[in-house]
């Protein structure tokens, strides 16, 4: 999910482009519009392109820092969940099926009760029993993040060797690809995007590196309650850990300090787990994707790249 971009506005922020792989397609996200392409059964690429809010036209205290972390992860789950959708029914579409909103609904919600149990609940009732050996609050918070990471490292190396998944971790990596081609001003073409790393600092793996990170340190200030309160602090404190884990990727996107790139190098590691090496059809779609949320100026600078 890296996002990045030179497109600025006066007294503005470059916008950050970006987005995510879904099935058999990658879902791309820019300042006006969203759009996801994916490739059908027979071998035709299919785009899907809606509005989508700028940033910059929301109220100014969305686009505080911290709470704008907050606003870009529940915006980004909303048209990623649109995107997921659309290639699944796509991929449904072969054999004359559709998902339905109660499916998709009973399948969304079944996903983050799962999250919440494991990544959530799990790390910190299994603590809950060294309390009595331990009784410094800060080592048990510790103990509790390292089990939290543990656990979402090994939730990715199990998933990665199913074979669907490997096919979305390859348009994950054609969608990195794709990124730094745009931001480095090459054409946006399969054989300029193939010579650049499937890996890119702004990843939502190493987002989810950086709330795991993040949360040692603010669940520390709350010291270790009762099993049911820590449950209740780590859920309500969810939107704060994002929103300062945001800040934070944003700065590992845009910042060329060697300590804050020291400190992205955890990020890419666990981006190796997520990402594989795309084939060119697969970099011609996410390439399909980004084209179609560039502006209509930019938009006509990658084709005449592209023609030259």
């Amino acid at each position: 999910m890296p996002n990045s971009s030179e497109d600025q506005s006066a007294g503005q922020e470059p916008f950050q482009y970006g987005g995510q792989a879904v099935i058999e397609g990658v879902m791309m996200r820019g300042p006006q519009r969203m759009a996801v392409a994916v490739r059908r059964p027979e071998k035709g690429i299919v785009i899907h392109s809606e509005a989508a809010v700028s940033p910059s036209e929301r109220p100014a205290f969305l686009r505080l820092p911290f709470i704008r972390g907050s606003v870009a992860l529940y915006d980004s789950l909303k048209l990623g969940i649109g995107a997921l959708i659309f290639s699944a029914n796509q991929a449904a579409a072969a054999e004359d099926e559709e998902l339905t909103r109660g499916e998709v609904a009973l399948s969304m919600g079944i996903a983050l009760a799962f999250a919440i149990g494991i990544f959530i609940v799990l790390p910190t009732v299994l603590i809950h029993f060294l309390k009595a050996y331990i009784e410094s609050s800060l080592a048990l918070n510790t103990l509790e993040g390292l089990v939290r990471l543990l656990l979402l490292v090994g939730y990715i190396a199990a998933i990665a060797r199913i074979p669907d998944i490997q096919r979305v971790f390859e348009y994950h990596g054609a969608e990195h690809k794709v990124i730094h081609a745009y931001e480095s001003g090459v054409s946006l073409s399969p054989e300029a995007a193939r010579e650049f790393p499937p890996l890119h600092p702004r990843c939502g793996t190493s987002f989810l590196l950086f709330v795991a990170l993040v949360s040692v340190f603010l669940y520390s200030f709350f010291g270790w309650p009762h099993v049911l309160e820590r449950i209740a602090v780590r859920l309500l404190l969810l939107p704060i850990v994002a929103g300062a884990a945001y800040e934070v990727i944003k700065l590992a996107g845009r910042s060329d300090n060697p300590a804050v790139r020291f400190a992205s190098v955890p990020g890419l590691w666990l981006q190796k787990l997520t990402t594989r090496e795309p084939d060119d059809g697969q970099l011609e779609v996410a390439i399909c994707a980004l084209q179609a949320v560039l502006d209509p100026a930019r938009r006509a600078e990658a084709e005449a790249a592209k023609r030259y």
